[in-house]
């Protein structure tokens, strides 16, 4: 069981200070908690190698400068320079054009395809996992399988640099480690954290 909290995150760089607050800390009130969105920012700031530090703050009992930052908004909101931003994709977008090469690397995907590659696995997720009625479960299901199986097939089809134009083998099968290839990029950061919340 998750409490409801929000994570503070203060970047330590001279040139940007940002404040990045997430939701769902463990049940301790101090663990991070299985928010994919704040996850997903984390991964971010990770994969950009940014150096943050992380303290968790109980939504229940959330203080009253947290409070006024986003009002009537849950956490994960960033601020800088007085600026509060509460979308997660407008966050994603903001930290990938602030922190750019050549200190920072560039998590863009390079095929277009693999940002929207398993974007519906949650929802059918949700919508399985929350159902209370027995008559649509076994649908639900389907639906659910049906998404995954989409999700699998992009990621066992060959990425066009990995197509070996000479080659003549015809049920070619990726090796890629990754949605759009051997390292992860923005898509990845958004994909995983949900999947992990569908691992049972």
């Amino acid at each position: 069981i998750y409490l409801e909290s929000a994570l503070t995150t203060e970047l330590q760089d001279p040139q940007l200070a940002y404040e990045l607050d997430s939701l769902k800390a463990g049940g301790d009130g101090e663990s991070i908690g299985n928010c994919p969105f704040s996850q997903r920012l984390f991964m971010i700031l990770w994969l950009k190698g940014v150096i943050f530090n992380v303290t968790t703050v109980d939504l229940k009992r959330k203080p009253a400068d947290l409070q006024s930052l986003a009002p009537g908004t849950n956490p994960p909101f960033l601020t800088f320079n007085g600026e509060v931003k509460t979308d997660v994709n407008k966050i994603e977008e903001y930290l990938e054009e602030k922190l750019v090469p050549p200190r920072y690397p560039k998590l863009a995907a390079k095929y277009p395809e693999s940002n929207s590659a398993g974007n519906d696995v949650f929802a059918k997720f949700s919508a399985y996992i929350k159902n209370t009625r027995k008559d649509t479960n076994e649908s639900l299901e389907k639906v659910l399988l049906k998404a995954l199986t989409k999700l699998d097939d992009y990621l066992n089809t060959p990425l066009p640099d990995e197509i070996d134009a000479n080659s003549t083998e015809d049920n070619v099968v990726s090796r890629r480690k990754y949605l759009d290839g051997e390292e992860l990029t923005l898509a990845d950061c958004n994909l995983l954290p949900k999947l992990h919340i569908i691992k049972v």
